[in-house]
């Protein structure tokens, strides 16, 4: 290409970013995040349905295309669309449930307000203000009438703080659509605004040992389920010291912790039962079936299971990571499209889980981790709050991936 087309098609990119960043409103974006945190939508004990209202009142108002999936009563999957041409797009993810209040309030978690640069309530950080930065972001795309060569999506899923049957549901309905085509994601997760390229997963197991009663007077008798399942936890932190031997740059190491353990039926009575549920993140390539099947081998070996003993275990919950190689170009996008709004994102990792290793492992679309608030300091913390100027420069960001996807 001769230097004066060149030039011209550079002069026109950014007459376009010019005019996207200029329709990008604080005040907008901040109502937005104040309707969505208001909609609460605490999981588990509430429903995920009146802030999916909110995103489709916002979204069909700013021309947006919308569509609805129902995952189980009252909860509902989310997409908005900005429809473009053919070319392998660009697809954000978030979801729309929160966790549970709880107390300590200084102000009741779902009546939002701002203070001192920044918006406070249930929601504000994980992750409300990130679905209001994007649905911000494709509207001003829409406004300023950026012609795209692909489409850009927001993708909004119930129940990611709980069991993950949202982006399940989401991830078969995509894999079943020929029309699915997207090249690159974004969870608009809170990291501060750094770009999250690596993500660890987590995964659920859940044990049952049973063994038999007898009187405490002559415990010879029966079969100690507690004893056994003491054995078992021997053999899960023997497995978490070996793992934290090997450490990751980004990710640190995969990892168990005991978070529930019940069993027996009275002091002076040999407990018949026990049930423990553990907690095991996952680095990328691990598979929490497989990891399940080597602790049954290990249970074995020891012969645990064995002389009346018996136990049960399944995996309930899995959530894979994922890894995006540090020189992607929706990697440099997105570092690039922060330093242009301001912002100096640094390259990490995320010892948290998101559904964006669905996205990758399901859909083989590449994901990072970008988006407003803190994980650490904010997100499932009383008086959670998020700072205005991060929705702002998040939007922006956004707008600008959108309209530079697929150039790098």
């Amino acid at each position: 290409m001769s230097a004066a087309p060149q030039q011209q098609r550079i002069q026109a990119q950014q007459v376009i970013e010019d005019r996207v960043l200029g329709l990008i409103s604080e005040a907008e974006l901040v109502a937005l995040t104040t309707a969505l945190v208001a909609a609460g939508g605490e999981n588990p004990g509430g429903t995920e349905e009146a802030t999916v209202q909110v995103l489709t009142e916002f979204s069909r108002a700013a021309g947006l295309d919308v569509v609805t999936e129902t995952v189980a009563e009252g909860r509902p999957n989310f997409t908005a669309v900005l429809p473009g041409g053919s070319l392998p797009g660009m697809l954000f993810l978030g979801h729309s449930d929160v966790v549970p209040a709880g107390t300590g309030w200084e102000r009741p978690p779902f009546e939002p307000y701002s203070r001192d640069g920044r918006l406070f309530g249930r929601g504000s950080t994980d992750m409300k203000g990130g679905l209001a930065a994007v649905l911000i972001a494709l509207k001003a795309l829409k406004d300023a009438g950026a012609e795209l060569p692909f489409s850009a999506a927001l993708a909004c899923t119930v129940d990611e703080e709980d069991l993950g049957i949202g982006i399940r549901a989401y991830t078969a309905s995509a894999a079943a659509d020929p029309a699915f085509s997207y090249s690159a994601c974004v969870v608009a997760e809170p990291t501060d605004l750094e770009t999250v390229i690596a993500c660890r997963g987590d995964s659920y197991i859940e044990l049952k040992v049973t063994g038999k009663s007898a009187h405490s007077g002559r415990p010879a008798d029966g079969r100690n389920a507690i004893d056994a399942a003491a054995k078992i936890l021997d053999l899960v932190r023997d497995d978490h010291a070996r793992l934290k031997a090997e450490q990751d740059p980004l990710l640190a190491a995969g990892s168990w912790n005991v978070g529930l353990i019940s069993g027996g039926t009275g002091t002076s009575m040999v407990a018949a039962e026990c049930t423990v549920s553990l907690d095991r993140r996952l680095m990328p390539d691990d598979d929490a079936q497989l990891i399940l099947d080597r602790l049954r081998e290990q249970i074995r070996e020891a012969g645990i299971d064995s002389d009346g003993v018996s136990v049960a275990a399944a995996v309930t919950m899995e959530m894979p990571g994922f890894r995006t190689p540090a020189d992607h170009p929706l990697v440099a996008n997105s570092v690039s499209a922060l330093a242009d709004v301001g912002v100096d994102s640094a390259i990490t990792g995320w010892t948290a889980a998101c559904d964006g290793g669905f996205v990758s492992r399901d859909l083989g679309v590449p994901a990072i981790v970008m988006g407003p608030g803190g994980l650490n300091d904010q997100a499932h913390q009383v008086n959670e709050s998020v700072s205005i100027s991060e929705l702002v420069a998040a939007a922006r960001a956004y707008a600008l991936m959108c309209l530079r996807h697929g150039r790098n």
